[in-house]
């Protein structure tokens, strides 16, 4: 598929199916459309490879229900449904749930068949962990708490004879004149140009660099949801953004920080602050295992009560904790700490978008032919609270099965007629006043006036010609964290991992997925 040019200088190329991500999810969807016989590309904003994505990073594992031969300890479907609505705080829609969980064994013997390697128990058996918010063990790793790096390199090799372009931008989706999807508007090293397709799947991961510091890698900056906002589609539940509890702490350091997976809390690990004194106690009947909205909230509620920086995760009592954690043992060690002998210091740090693109459970969005995976989109699966390991779980199940979907679309569909579209301009803020406005004011804790404030400095953002990868992030930045304080602003009450200071209890009659438009968040 060599460049060739169209009207004004742009290039055009033609897939039957365009995926935008190289993540789990983006991955799955891209071999589920090839299996199936349709021409594939998979875009990267990134130069490199693996490293890119939020999946390589990802530790504790995959939670997925076993055959029975496989566990004595009594987990079923049932009971992985029960935990995932149960940490979603009344917003998980419990049908999604069950499909998805469900499915997931599955997803995860076909990844096997990949070449996916996990840890073992005895041979032949899954070595299982337990994580907040789960009440069997039902965590499958690799490496310890490599679980990520191992399904990245998995499907990087799966994935090796497809068409991957790196340092290839999707700047806009392009609509034909039925409102269907019909291609990519790309900026790479040819310039601007269209990828034409008959299905575009959009699996571009998070947005935690909407914050000053985040678990997430540096490409993660809501580009999906943006670009489906621009689109007209509509977004719901962006209000709900994971804050991990324990990323490790550094004073003053921003960008990409190490997590501190939630498995080591699942082998013993406690949380304590700087006097000793343990920081979940009396908050919730699983304490440290709580699910992570709790978790994360008990912990800044200890900070702004002591005034300290940080809490400490004493992981000393886990026996042989650096072959077992050598990932967490690494990032530790590069901070100086040893946390065979040393309490490691910890804060809540933006994770995991519990909300994104409204789709069904194959992917689909309202948009003929455009499909959403993975964290970008809003399934129902995780409601106001991601439960711990249910990531990796849909990124391969709906990523799948959205390449799937794809496939055949790409095959029956009729594409209408297209205008050629030029370089968008966009609001753009400056992302050093962003990521300040969105740590200070949307953050774990928000208010109604802080919430004004941050909404304040993202609509004084000029509008600016979109030449550049740069350029595109932070228009994506502005888009979505108005989006996010639209919707913070909205929800007046506390529900799973938004808390309103000014409305601190749970209202019932807010238990509904809020969706917003593109007019109204200010996109």
């Amino acid at each position: 598929m060599n460049p060739s040019c169209g009207g004004a200088g742009i290039w055009r190329q033609r897939a039957d199916v365009v995926v935008v991500g190289t993540g789990v999810a983006g991955l799955a969807a891209a071999l589920a459309a090839h299996r199936r016989g349709r021409s594939v590309v998979l875009l990267s904003k990134a130069p490199q490879g693996e490293g890119s994505t939020a999946t390589f990073y990802a530790q504790g594992g995959i939670a997925v229900v076993l055959p029975d031969a496989f566990h004595d300890d009594g987990d079923s479907v049932d009971a992985h449904v029960a935990d995932t609505v149960a940490a979603g705080a009344g917003l998980c829609d419990p049908v999604a749930v069950r499909s998805i969980v469900a499915d997931g064994y599955r997803a995860v013997t076909e990844l096997v068949g990949e070449g996916a390697h996990f840890d073992e128990s005895t041979p032949g058996h899954w070595s299982l962990t337990r994580e907040g918010g789960h009440s069997r063990r039902r965590i499958i790793h690799s490496g310890g708490d490599a679980t990520g790096a191992e399904v990245q390199r998995t499907l990087n090799h799966a994935a090796a004879t497809l068409d991957i372009r790196r340092d290839h931008v999707a700047l806009e989706l392009v609509l034909d004149d039925a409102g269907a999807v019909s291609g990519v508007l790309v900026l790479s090293g040819d310039g601007l140009g269209v990828l034409h397709a008959s299905s575009v799947i959009l699996a571009t991961g998070g947005l935690g660099h909407l914050y000053q510091a985040t678990t997430n890698p540096d490409g993660s900056t809501g580009d999906g949801v943006a670009l489906a906002m621009w689109a007209g589609l509509p977004v719901s539940d962006l209000e709900f953004i994971q804050f991990h509890p324990t990323m490790l702490f550094d004073q003053g350091s921003t960008g990409r920080r190490p997590l501190i997976t939630e498995a080591l809390r699942g082998e013993g690990a406690k949380l304590v602050d700087a006097r000793g004194n343990p920081v979940t106690a009396g908050v919730h009947p699983m304490g440290d295992l709580a699910p992570r909205d709790v978790v994360a909230a008990a912990i800044e509620a200890r900070l702004a009560e002591t005034g300290d920086p940080c809490v400490f995760l004493d992981a000393r009592g886990i026996a042989d904790l650096p072959a077992r954690f050598p990932t967490v043992t690494a990032a530790c060690h590069d901070a100086g700490i040893d946390p065979t002998r040393q309490p490691i210091p910890v804060v809540p740090g933006a994770h995991y978008s519990c909300g994104g693109v409204v789709t069904d459970v194959h992917g689909r969005t309202a948009i003929d032919g455009l499909f959403a995976a993975g964290e970008v989109a809003r399934t129902g699966m995780h409601g106001a609270n991601r439960l711990a390991s249910n990531s990796l779980l849909e990124g391969l199940v709906v990523g799948g099965r959205a390449g799937a979907a794809a496939a055949e679309h790409a095959q029956t569909s009729r594409p209408g007629r297209v205008v050629t579209p030029s370089a968008p301009q966009r609001p753009v803020a400056s992302r050093a006043e962003l990521q300040r406005a969105m740590t200070r004011h949307a953050s774990v804790v928000r208010t109604g006036t802080g919430l004004a404030e941050l909404v304040d400095v993202l609509d004084a953002a000029p509008a600016r010609t979109i030449k550049s990868h740069r350029d595109f992030e932070d228009a994506a930045l502005t888009a979505v964290a108005k989006a996010v304080a639209a919707a913070a602003q909205a929800r007046t009450e506390s529900r799973g991992c938004h808390h309103r200071a000014d409305f601190p209890a749970t209202d019932p009659a807010q238990a509904f997925s809020r969706t917003l438009v593109p007019e109204v968040a200010g996109s």
